[in-house]
Protein backbone atom coordinates (compact mmCIF):
# COMPACT_ATOMS: atom_id res chain seq x y z
CA UNK A 1 0.00 0.00 0.00
CA UNK A 2 1.09 3.64 0.34
CA UNK A 3 4.47 4.68 1.66
CA UNK A 4 5.88 7.58 3.65
CA UNK A 5 9.08 8.45 1.78
CA UNK A 6 11.89 9.60 4.04
CA UNK A 7 13.82 9.76 0.80
CA UNK A 8 12.38 9.21 -2.64
CA UNK A 9 13.41 5.59 -2.90
CA UNK A 10 11.51 2.52 -4.03
CA UNK A 11 9.30 0.92 -1.46
CA UNK A 12 11.27 -1.02 1.12
CA UNK A 13 14.40 -0.54 -0.96
CA UNK A 14 13.19 -2.81 -3.75
CA UNK A 15 14.41 -2.64 -7.33
CA UNK A 16 11.35 -1.06 -8.95
CA UNK A 17 12.13 -1.97 -12.62
CA UNK A 18 12.71 -5.60 -11.63
CA UNK A 19 9.54 -5.62 -9.53
CA UNK A 20 7.51 -4.20 -12.43
CA UNK A 21 8.96 -6.75 -14.85
CA UNK A 22 8.23 -9.67 -12.55
CA UNK A 23 4.73 -8.31 -11.91
CA UNK A 24 3.99 -8.09 -15.62
CA UNK A 25 5.29 -11.60 -16.12
CA UNK A 26 3.06 -12.93 -13.35
CA UNK A 27 0.11 -11.11 -14.87
CA UNK A 28 0.76 -12.69 -18.26
CA UNK A 29 0.93 -16.17 -16.75
CA UNK A 30 -2.28 -15.54 -14.83
CA UNK A 31 -4.17 -14.35 -17.91
CA UNK A 32 -2.89 -17.25 -19.98
CA UNK A 33 -3.99 -19.81 -17.39
CA UNK A 34 -7.29 -18.05 -16.76
CA UNK A 35 -8.54 -17.74 -20.33
CA UNK A 36 -7.03 -20.82 -21.94
CA UNK A 37 -8.69 -23.26 -19.55
CA UNK A 38 -10.12 -22.81 -16.05
CA UNK A 39 -8.47 -25.98 -14.78
CA UNK A 40 -5.09 -24.48 -15.64
CA UNK A 41 -5.83 -21.61 -13.26
CA UNK A 42 -6.76 -24.12 -10.53
CA UNK A 43 -3.33 -25.73 -11.00
CA UNK A 44 -1.64 -22.32 -10.91
CA UNK A 45 -3.50 -21.33 -7.72
CA UNK A 46 -2.71 -24.66 -6.08
CA UNK A 47 0.98 -24.22 -6.88
CA UNK A 48 0.95 -20.69 -5.44
CA UNK A 49 -0.74 -21.86 -2.23
CA UNK A 50 1.70 -24.77 -1.88
CA UNK A 51 4.68 -22.43 -2.26
CA UNK A 52 3.13 -19.99 0.23
CA UNK A 53 2.63 -22.83 2.74
CA UNK A 54 6.27 -23.83 2.32
CA UNK A 55 7.44 -20.23 2.82
CA UNK A 56 5.27 -19.69 5.88
CA UNK A 57 6.42 -22.97 7.43
CA UNK A 58 10.04 -21.94 6.89
CA UNK A 59 9.46 -18.51 8.40
CA UNK A 60 7.74 -19.98 11.48
CA UNK A 61 10.57 -22.48 11.92
CA UNK A 62 12.94 -19.57 12.61
CA UNK A 63 11.01 -19.16 15.88
CA UNK A 64 10.95 -22.90 16.67
CA UNK A 65 7.39 -23.39 15.41
CA UNK A 66 7.23 -26.51 13.24
CA UNK A 67 3.94 -26.87 11.40
CA UNK A 68 3.10 -30.24 9.78
CA UNK A 69 3.86 -29.37 6.17
CA UNK A 70 2.76 -32.60 4.48
CA UNK A 71 -0.94 -32.47 5.51
CA UNK A 72 -1.00 -28.73 4.81
CA UNK A 73 0.32 -29.21 1.28
CA UNK A 74 -1.97 -32.14 0.50
CA UNK A 75 -4.96 -30.53 2.18
CA UNK A 76 -4.32 -27.18 0.52
CA UNK A 77 -4.40 -28.65 -2.97
CA UNK A 78 -7.44 -30.77 -2.13
CA UNK A 79 -9.24 -27.72 -0.71
CA UNK A 80 -8.86 -25.71 -3.90
CA UNK A 81 -9.94 -28.60 -6.11
CA UNK A 82 -12.93 -29.33 -3.87
CA UNK A 83 -14.03 -25.69 -3.85
CA UNK A 84 -13.86 -25.47 -7.65
CA UNK A 85 -15.55 -28.81 -8.25
CA UNK A 86 -18.20 -28.93 -5.51
CA UNK A 87 -18.81 -25.49 -4.02
CA UNK A 88 -18.78 -23.82 -0.59
CA UNK A 89 -19.76 -26.89 1.46
CA UNK A 90 -16.90 -28.91 -0.01
CA UNK A 91 -14.52 -26.02 0.70
CA UNK A 92 -15.41 -25.99 4.40
CA UNK A 93 -15.26 -29.77 4.69
CA UNK A 94 -11.84 -29.88 3.01
CA UNK A 95 -10.44 -27.22 5.35
CA UNK A 96 -11.83 -29.05 8.39
CA UNK A 97 -10.22 -32.31 7.22
CA UNK A 98 -6.94 -30.47 6.64
CA UNK A 99 -7.00 -29.17 10.22
CA UNK A 100 -7.71 -32.69 11.50
CA UNK A 101 -4.84 -33.95 9.38
CA UNK A 102 -2.53 -31.35 10.91
CA UNK A 103 -3.54 -32.47 14.41
CA UNK A 104 -3.18 -36.18 13.66
CA UNK A 105 0.18 -35.74 11.89
CA UNK A 106 1.65 -33.78 14.78
CA UNK A 107 0.36 -36.23 17.40
CA UNK A 108 1.78 -39.21 15.52
CA UNK A 109 5.20 -37.64 15.14
CA UNK A 110 8.05 -38.41 17.50
CA UNK A 111 7.62 -36.78 20.93
CA UNK A 112 10.25 -34.15 20.09
CA UNK A 113 10.41 -33.09 16.45
CA UNK A 114 12.72 -30.17 17.08
CA UNK A 115 16.35 -30.31 15.93
CA UNK A 116 19.10 -30.96 18.51
CA UNK A 117 20.28 -27.34 18.33
CA UNK A 118 16.85 -26.18 19.46
CA UNK A 119 16.71 -28.74 22.27
CA UNK A 120 19.95 -27.30 23.63
CA UNK A 121 18.28 -23.87 23.91
CA UNK A 122 14.63 -24.54 24.73
CA UNK A 123 12.27 -21.69 25.34
CA UNK A 124 11.55 -21.12 29.04
CA UNK A 125 8.84 -23.34 30.60
CA UNK A 126 7.86 -24.82 27.23
CA UNK A 127 7.14 -28.52 27.60
CA UNK A 128 6.51 -31.10 24.89
CA UNK A 129 2.74 -30.70 25.21
CA UNK A 130 2.93 -26.93 24.87
CA UNK A 131 5.26 -27.30 21.90
CA UNK A 132 2.81 -29.65 20.14
CA UNK A 133 -0.10 -27.33 20.89
CA UNK A 134 1.81 -24.40 19.43
CA UNK A 135 2.70 -26.34 16.28
CA UNK A 136 -0.90 -27.50 15.75
CA UNK A 137 -2.25 -23.99 16.35
CA UNK A 138 0.17 -22.58 13.80
CA UNK A 139 -0.83 -25.33 11.36
CA UNK A 140 -4.52 -24.49 11.73
CA UNK A 141 -3.65 -20.83 11.15
CA UNK A 142 -1.87 -21.79 7.93
CA UNK A 143 -4.89 -23.79 6.75
CA UNK A 144 -7.33 -20.97 7.53
CA UNK A 145 -5.12 -18.27 6.03
CA UNK A 146 -3.96 -19.90 2.81
CA UNK A 147 -6.16 -22.68 1.32
CA UNK A 148 -9.41 -21.49 2.94
CA UNK A 149 -9.16 -17.91 1.68
CA UNK A 150 -7.80 -19.00 -1.69
CA UNK A 151 -10.73 -21.38 -1.97
CA UNK A 152 -13.12 -18.44 -2.35
CA UNK A 153 -11.29 -17.53 -5.56
CA UNK A 154 -12.07 -21.04 -6.77
CA UNK A 155 -15.75 -20.45 -5.97
CA UNK A 156 -15.65 -17.38 -8.21
CA UNK A 157 -13.85 -19.32 -10.92
CA UNK A 158 -16.52 -22.03 -10.93
CA UNK A 159 -19.22 -19.56 -12.01
CA UNK A 160 -20.15 -19.46 -15.72
CA UNK A 161 -18.38 -16.10 -16.01
CA UNK A 162 -15.72 -17.18 -13.52
CA UNK A 163 -12.68 -16.09 -15.52
CA UNK A 164 -13.99 -12.53 -15.66
CA UNK A 165 -14.85 -12.58 -11.95
CA UNK A 166 -11.30 -13.61 -11.12
CA UNK A 167 -10.02 -10.85 -13.38
CA UNK A 168 -12.12 -8.27 -11.52
CA UNK A 169 -10.91 -9.61 -8.17
CA UNK A 170 -7.22 -9.53 -9.11
CA UNK A 171 -7.52 -6.18 -10.87
CA UNK A 172 -8.97 -4.52 -7.76
CA UNK A 173 -6.25 -5.89 -5.50
CA UNK A 174 -3.56 -4.74 -7.94
CA UNK A 175 -5.14 -1.28 -8.31
CA UNK A 176 -5.27 -0.94 -4.53
CA UNK A 177 -1.56 -1.72 -4.30
CA UNK A 178 -0.52 0.50 -7.22
CA UNK A 179 -2.73 3.41 -6.19
CA UNK A 180 -1.47 3.24 -2.64
CA UNK A 181 2.15 3.03 -3.71
CA UNK A 182 1.92 5.98 -6.11
CA UNK A 183 0.04 8.23 -3.70
CA UNK A 184 2.32 7.27 -0.83
CA UNK A 185 5.49 8.06 -2.76
CA UNK A 186 4.16 11.36 -4.08
CA UNK A 187 2.26 12.70 -1.07
CA UNK A 188 2.71 10.31 1.85
CA UNK A 189 3.44 12.20 5.07
CA UNK A 190 1.26 10.68 7.79
CA UNK A 191 2.04 7.09 8.85
CA UNK A 192 -1.01 4.87 9.15
CA UNK A 193 0.47 2.16 11.39
CA UNK A 194 3.99 3.28 12.35
CA UNK A 195 4.63 0.44 14.80
CA UNK A 196 3.64 -2.19 12.24
CA UNK A 197 4.66 -0.78 8.85
CA UNK A 198 6.19 2.71 9.05
CA UNK A 199 6.06 3.23 5.28
CA UNK A 200 2.28 2.82 5.04
CA UNK A 201 0.54 6.22 4.96
CA UNK A 202 -2.97 7.60 5.11
CA UNK A 203 -2.30 9.37 1.82
CA UNK A 204 -1.46 5.99 0.33
CA UNK A 205 -4.72 4.56 1.62
CA UNK A 206 -6.57 7.45 -0.04
CA UNK A 207 -4.74 6.68 -3.29
CA UNK A 208 -5.84 3.05 -3.04
CA UNK A 209 -9.45 4.13 -2.50
CA UNK A 210 -9.41 6.47 -5.50
CA UNK A 211 -7.86 3.82 -7.73
CA UNK A 212 -10.42 1.19 -6.74
CA UNK A 213 -13.34 3.61 -6.96
CA UNK A 214 -12.36 4.15 -10.59
CA UNK A 215 -11.43 0.55 -11.38
CA UNK A 216 -14.38 -1.06 -9.57
CA UNK A 217 -17.25 0.44 -11.58
CA UNK A 218 -15.30 0.08 -14.84
CA UNK A 219 -14.33 -3.55 -14.24
CA UNK A 220 -17.71 -4.68 -12.90
CA UNK A 221 -19.57 -2.79 -15.61
CA UNK A 222 -17.44 -3.84 -18.58
CA UNK A 223 -16.58 -7.40 -17.55
CA UNK A 224 -19.69 -8.48 -15.62
CA UNK A 225 -22.42 -6.11 -16.87
CA UNK A 226 -23.00 -4.97 -13.30
CA UNK A 227 -24.20 -1.61 -11.99
CA UNK A 228 -21.62 1.11 -11.42
CA UNK A 229 -22.57 1.41 -7.74
CA UNK A 230 -22.01 -2.32 -7.25
CA UNK A 231 -18.52 -1.87 -8.68
CA UNK A 232 -17.90 1.03 -6.29
CA UNK A 233 -18.99 -1.06 -3.31
CA UNK A 234 -16.78 -3.96 -4.34
CA UNK A 235 -13.88 -1.58 -4.98
CA UNK A 236 -14.07 0.04 -1.55
CA UNK A 237 -14.35 -3.35 0.12
CA UNK A 238 -11.27 -4.52 -1.76
CA UNK A 239 -9.30 -1.52 -0.47
CA UNK A 240 -10.20 -2.38 3.13
CA UNK A 241 -9.38 -6.08 2.86
CA UNK A 242 -6.20 -5.60 0.81
CA UNK A 243 -4.91 -3.06 3.34
CA UNK A 244 -5.74 -5.31 6.29
CA UNK A 245 -4.09 -8.26 4.57
CA UNK A 246 -0.93 -6.26 3.88
CA UNK A 247 -0.76 -4.98 7.47
CA UNK A 248 -1.48 -8.41 8.93
CA UNK A 249 1.43 -9.97 7.11
CA UNK A 250 3.61 -7.03 8.18
CA UNK A 251 2.73 -7.76 11.82
CA UNK A 252 3.71 -11.40 11.39
CA UNK A 253 6.97 -10.58 9.62
CA UNK A 254 7.86 -8.02 12.27
CA UNK A 255 7.24 -10.60 15.01
CA UNK A 256 9.36 -13.14 13.15
CA UNK A 257 12.10 -10.59 12.51
CA UNK A 258 12.18 -11.06 8.74
CA UNK A 259 11.80 -8.68 5.80
CA UNK A 260 10.16 -11.06 3.31
CA UNK A 261 8.54 -14.47 3.52
CA UNK A 262 10.79 -15.70 0.72
CA UNK A 263 12.97 -14.70 -2.21
CA UNK A 264 11.42 -16.58 -5.13
CA UNK A 265 10.11 -13.43 -6.86
CA UNK A 266 12.82 -10.80 -7.45
CA UNK A 267 11.68 -7.34 -6.43
CA UNK A 268 8.69 -8.76 -4.55
CA UNK A 269 10.02 -11.24 -2.03
CA UNK A 270 8.18 -14.51 -1.70
CA UNK A 271 4.94 -15.84 -3.13
CA UNK A 272 3.14 -15.09 0.13
CA UNK A 273 4.32 -11.48 -0.10
CA UNK A 274 2.26 -11.23 -3.32
CA UNK A 275 -0.73 -13.08 -1.92
CA UNK A 276 -1.03 -11.07 1.31
CA UNK A 277 -3.56 -8.61 -0.11
CA UNK A 278 -5.27 -11.08 -2.47
CA UNK A 279 -6.15 -13.73 0.11
CA UNK A 280 -8.40 -11.70 2.43
CA UNK A 281 -9.91 -9.91 -0.55
CA UNK A 282 -11.13 -13.14 -2.18
CA UNK A 283 -14.00 -14.03 0.23
CA UNK A 284 -15.28 -10.44 0.39
CA UNK A 285 -15.30 -9.99 -3.39
CA UNK A 286 -16.91 -13.41 -3.84
CA UNK A 287 -19.67 -12.56 -1.37
CA UNK A 288 -20.37 -9.09 -2.79
CA UNK A 289 -20.34 -10.22 -6.41
CA UNK A 290 -22.64 -13.13 -5.57
CA UNK A 291 -25.09 -10.75 -3.89
CA UNK A 292 -24.84 -7.73 -6.19
CA UNK A 293 -23.86 -9.18 -9.58
CA UNK A 294 -25.32 -12.69 -9.93
CA UNK A 295 -23.76 -14.82 -12.64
Amino acid sequence: MGTVPATRTPRAGRDLPVAVGVGLGLGAVLLLALFVRKEAFVVLAAAAVALAVWELAGALATRHVHVPVVPLLAGGVATLVAAYAAGPEALLVAVALTCLGVLAWRLLEAPDVHPPAERQHPEPLLGAGASALRDVTAGVLCAAWLPLLAGFAMLMLAEPDGARRILVFVLLAVCSDIGGYAAGVLWGRHPMAPTVSPKKSWEGLAGSAVACLVAGPLAVGLLLDGAWWAGAVVGLAAVATATLGDLSESVLKRDLGIKDMGSLLPGHGGVLDRLDSLLPTAPVVWLLLTALVPA
